[in-house]
């Protein structure tokens, strides 16, 4: 008895939270009746700083994380979701201060923070108050006195990607 009644709260569960298609266990809530592809135009680098291949890399990333992250067919133009920006601005710059330990010798930096900025603007084409214009910013910090950037560049951009992957998703689909 027990065991059946179990069940069957499992059971309706399961189809509580997946039976209208509308959320899912990664945060999206997208209704996939009327809402059926995502189109992302090629991020462009306004700066001219960074890698050379930053802005491909962007955009390719942010295809994939939303290929990865829902069923939604990724199209060239028109999407039914559609992003579009660029790259406005990339900068290093000092974080914290240390301590030379000498009168004779200057302080050096401690902490280095590269700063990446990008702006997106998205237009739902199901949900026109959905839609938004803005800037994502994120940072990652190195320690120069061990490293340089050179050394460490590509992983900080990657790991400064991911977020704002994760940021823009939340903000166009999450939307909780």
């Amino acid at each position: 008895m027990k065991l059946t009644k179990a069940l069957s709260i499992c059971t309706l569960l399961i189809f509580s939270l997946s039976g209208c298609g509308i959320y899912s266990f990664d945060g999206a809530s997208i209704d996939y009746s009327t809402t059926k592809t995502v189109s992302i135009a090629n991020f462009i680098n306004e700066i001219g700083s960074g890698p050379p291949n930053m802005a491909q890399t962007f955009t390719e990333g942010l295809k994939d994380y939303f290929q990865r992250r829902t069923k939604l067919e990724i199209v060239q133009t028109q999407g039914d979701l559609q992003f579009e920006g660029g790259i406005t601005d990339y900068r290093v710059a000092p974080q914290a201060i240390s301590s030379s330990g000498s009168t004779t010798r200057a302080d050096g930096t401690g902490l280095m923070r590269l700063t990446i900025v990008v702006a997106v603007i998205f237009t739902n084409t199901q949900e026109d108050e959905a839609s938004f214009q803005k800037p994502f910013t994120f940072y990652a910090d190195y320690d120069p006195s061990t490293t340089t950037l050179n050394a460490v560049e590509e992983d900080l951009v990657e790991e400064i990607f991911d977020a704002l992957y994760f940021d823009i998703f939340q903000e166009a689909v999450a939307r909780w």
